[in-house]
């Protein structure tokens, strides 16, 4: 059964996130099974908030299914659950990361507006640098307080890498991420955000972000080294490919709004070989 628990949970990231999974496929089984279990997680967080019926409610749900699971009661129904409590067992994890992140994705269901970068650096911890707060204590269980801080600007760089790339698809759920007193600093307007327009001002507040990005990879960058062996690869991997999707980006001319940037198979393999060459 547990076995079976973590295939589902490999399914789902596979499915949902090649970077993530290519990069975490690295690791030593028992750790990136713990991986793949803890992505489990955020996935159905993440899709209550997107793709629920009724959000509110299915979020108090999955709150009190969390709430019993840290009290030993384990649904026996849920395979998620089923590999998290192994995981719960073998790692020294937190709880706090969890409920962060459950918090942060909550946010989405009130807050469609962003005004100053302070705001969408607090958002992007919730939702994304809790997770390397949850994967920590699996990626580097000796290393969790002195790699914390590493981890945190790692997942904002991510998060703000999402952002870009996802300018359209948010626009389309009528969100906006981009800091609207950024915009009207530059002289880019909410309306021409939502007519998808695409000029030097846009590009200024786009470039003006992706170096707040890369500020936080080059901080996680310069802790990598206390990671594990076994886990600095994978680890130094996902923020390799993740970071290199503003490249990808500016390749194309900032054009996020007709289509969605990535980094083919071929540039991680090219990435990949780099990184070990290092």
């Amino acid at each position: 059964m547990l076995e079976q628990a973590y295939a589902h949970c490999e399914a789902i990231i596979k499915h949902h996130s090649k970077t993530f999974y290519k990069a975490f496929s690295l690791l030593p089984r028992a750790k990136r099974n713990a991986v793949w279990a803890v992505y489990g997680f955020c996935r159905q967080v993440d899709d209550i908030i997107d793709e629920g019926t009724d959000p509110e409610a299915e979020l108090t749900v999955f709150r009190s299914e969390f709430a019993s699971f840290l009290n030993g009661q384990i649904p026996q129904t849920d395979p998620m659950w089923i590999a998290l409590e192994d995981v719960f067992r073998h790692y020294p994890m937190e709880a706090k990361a969890f409920h962060d992140m459950i918090a942060g994705q909550e946010m989405d269901l009130y807050k469609t507006r962003y005004y100053t970068l302070d705001e969408l650096e607090h958002y992007s911890y919730h939702v994304a640098s809790t997770v390397g707060l949850m994967l920590l204590p699996i990626l580097a269980p000796q290393r969790v307080d002195q790699l914390r801080e590493s981890a945190i600007s790692l997942g904002l760089g991510m998060q703000i890498t999402n952002i870009l790339r996802d300018i359209s698809e948010d626009l389309d759920r009528d969100r906006i991420y981009l800091p609207i007193d950024e915009m009207t600093k530059a002289g880019y307007h909410v309306d021409d955000l939502m007519s998808r327009t695409k000029n030097d001002a846009f590009v200024s507040v786009w470039e003006k972000l992706a170096s707040r990005a890369e500020m936080h990879y080059d901080h996680a960058f310069s802790a990598m080294h206390h990671y594990p062996l076994d886990s600095r690869l994978p680890v130094k991997s996902s923020a390799v490919f993740y970071k290199a999707i503003l490249q990808s980006i500016r390749k194309k001319d900032h054009n996020v709004f007709q289509q969605r940037a990535f980094v083919s198979d071929q540039e991680k393999e090219a990435l990949l070989s780099g990184i070990a060459g290092n």
